[in-house]
């Protein structure tokens, strides 16, 4: 796994205090992907209800407050795909 990907994994560690009931992925362009459940984040590849997808600059800029995720879902450099709701979820837990 790269080592932008383990740095990420143990960022959204230490900003999650539970509260997140589904499962979510985020694929970091040309790095890797990260789970996140209610068991918090780790490296993996698993089906999860929404996937996250973002390059590598747009990732570390939403993780360090830097980017707004919905701004930057509206301006392309985020997607996402499956349940909007468990998206929004994410969010807020992360906020």
């Amino acid at each position: 796994m790269s080592d932008v990907v383990n740095q990420a994994v143990d960022a959204l560690n230490a900003k999650m205090d539970g509260g997140f009931d589904g499962t979510a992925k985020f694929v970091i362009a040309d790095e890797g992907s990260i789970i996140i459940d209610e068991n918090g984040a780790r490296a993996g590849d698993d089906d999860a209800d929404v996937t996250l997808t973002a390059d590598t600059e747009t990732f570390k800029a939403i993780l360090d407050g830097e980017q707004n995720p919905t701004a930057a879902f509206m301006t392309g450099k985020l997607s996402v795909d499956g349940d909007m709701g468990a998206a929004m979820k994410l969010a807020s837990v992360l906020a």
